[in-house]
């Protein structure tokens, strides 16, 4: 396949993760940090997870490592430093890319065509994994690059989730390159997960760079979630989504400012206005944008005097206005 003339990406939803194709553009003299790095790819081609530690954001430094030094295979980014990720849809989402690889370079088995026959958002966790693990461990044309921007990142700090990353780690198509940021972070794994399983190759990386993206979300914590800060996180959020998901946040925050006195909006009648501006095509696709509103605390849930769920956005009525002047 002919290298990319230039960089692309997609984003899938809200879980903060990016794909490049699986050729890209390369860049060497973009960042000279990132220039100096390239001669370790070959630790990754090799096996081993690369873990890049020290003070200051690494998020600018490894998207460029990725644009210089992996042009040659698929990768995704990941960054663990939003409140929350379903993992599930990263599994799926590196699952999707190997698919396209292996019909691209044709090596993909008749058996293990027939093992994901089923669609892979119906596959659970352990089918993913096993389809991840039956690739050849020989082939090193098809294997997808997974970048995780703070793997110690609050929604990625549980023992469940970072026994998920190592095992998706071991497997043979998968490499691994992370940042950590907090000085406990090592405490997250065991000696499996280190040495066997993540295999990490540490690599000092100081870049003393302002935490721009990743400390968005942390002043909630601090400023005890003023006006202006939950306007500039949800702001954030949203423009993470897909423009038809936030159209339909648009259709809730017109309705609830052009109604303030009710109790919120019948989730019936946000479908119907989303049908009319053919925003949705069925009630599945609008319940998947409420999930995405749900796990961030975009959009909640109350009773209606009369019974019925309603949804409503918890911010003032300054604060939503102010969000929309800025999302549009």
């Amino acid at each position: 396949m002919a290298v990319e003339t230039r960089r692309r990406r997609r984003s899938l939803g809200s879980q903060g993760i990016t794909f490049w194709p699986e050729r890209l553009a390369a860049d060497p003299g973009r960042n000279p940090v990132a220039s100096s790095l390239i001669s370790i790819s070959q630790t990754s081609r090799c096996g081993f997870g690369l873990l890049m530690y020290g003070f200051g954001s690494k998020k600018v430094l490894l998207e460029d490592f990725a644009s210089t030094s992996l042009t040659d295979y698929g990768a995704l980014v990941l960054n663990g430093y939003l409140p929350s990720i379903n993992l599930k849809q990263v599994i799926i989402a590196i699952c999707e890319m190997l698919q396209d690889q292996l019909k691209t370079s044709r090596k993909g088995s008749v058996r293990k065509k027939a093992k994901t026959q089923q669609p892979l958002s119906f596959q659970s966790m352990e089918d993913l994994l096993m389809f991840l693990n039956e690739q050849p461990s020989d082939d090193n044309e098809s294997f997808v690059c997974l970048i995780i921007h703070n793997i110690d990142g609050p929604a990625l700090r549980d023992f469940e989730t970072q026994q998920y990353l190592a095992r998706l780690a071991s497997c043979s198509p998968v490499r691994v390159i992370a940042s950590t940021d907090h000085v406990n972070a090592p405490l997250l794994w065991d000696k499996k997960m280190v040495h066997t399983q993540f295999n990490w190759c540490w690599y000092h990386v100081p870049t003393f760079a302002p935490y721009k993206a990743e400390g968005v979300f942390f002043p909630l914590i601090l400023a005890g979630s003023s006006a202006a800060q939950s306007t500039k996180t949800a702001l954030v959020v949203l423009q993470s989504l897909t423009p038809n998901a936030q159209s339909v946040f648009k259709v809730l925050a017109e309705h609830q400012l052009a109604n303030v006195k009710e109790e919120g909006m019948p989730v019936n009648t946000l479908y119907t206005k989303c049908r009319e501006k053919f925003l949705v095509s069925s009630q599945v696709t609008l319940n998947s944008h409420l999930t995405e509103f749900k796990d961030h605390e975009l959009v909640k849930v109350r009773k209606h005097s009369d019974g019925q769920d309603c949804l409503y956005i918890p911010l003032t009525t300054e604060s939503l206005e102010r969000l929309l002047q800025e999302l549009v």
